[in-house]
């Protein structure tokens, strides 16, 4: 029998099962001594939010690949300002840096406004130390978008097409899994995932 569970990535953990420098997504999951558990997919360091682990590796790559298509959506606040114009780009495919190809079509809702000096004190701390240099007054925008892809950093390098730096981002959904927002980051619980509808052998 296969497992699969929903974890609340905190800010500060990295997804591998080892790591030097910062701890990792599988430290949280040694009490279970399963060591065929992995992470499905990837969310960067300073990336908080959904993430999925389990020992089935045919629904990990179902998740995962990418002509699945799988949707992902995430909530985010950036220094700068999205323009109609800047979400239609969004929406429509942007160039990254480095790529050959305008990222997928994306769906994009700006959420509300505000100002650094409002938004600091939320910050994680070492996001808080890295924006004090910026403005007090500079422009916060706060969104949500939702992505087909999972390139590196996607989410970032597609905010910074469009001159937005993000401070601030969590995964809220994969596919049709909600992140249980009872669960604190860094806590996670079982799930029973319908996999009825994707190729699967148990």
């Amino acid at each position: 029998m296969y497992h699969y569970y929903m974890f609340h990535k905190p800010y500060g953990c990295v997804c591998a099962r080892k790591d030097d420098r910062h701890p990792t997504v599988m430290d949280y999951f040694t009490e279970l001594n399963n060591e065929k558990l992995s992470p499905v997919g990837r969310l960067d360091r300073a990336t908080e939010g959904l993430l999925f682990v389990t020992d089935d590796g045919v629904w990990n790559q179902t998740m995962t690949h990418p002509d699945r298509k799988k949707e992902k959506t995430y909530i985010f606040a950036a220094m700068g300002a999205l323009s109609s114009k800047d979400i239609r780009l969004l929406e429509s495919g942007v160039m990254l840096k480095g790529a050959r190809t305008l990222t997928s079509p994306a769906k994009v809702r700006v959420t509300g406004v505000s100002s650094l000096s409002e938004v600091l004190p939320s910050l994680h701390p070492e996001i808080q130390a890295k924006s004090r240099h910026n403005r007090p007054d500079h422009p916060v925008v706060f969104g949500q978008i939702t992505v087909t892809e999972g390139k590196k950093h996607q989410i970032r390098r597609m905010l910074k097409a469009v001159r937005c730096c993000v401070i601030s981002l969590k995964r809220i959904s994969m596919d049709s899994i909600l992140l249980d927002e009872s669960l604190k980051p860094g806590e996670w619980k079982q799930i029973f995932p319908d996999i009825s509808s994707d190729s699967h052998v148990n």
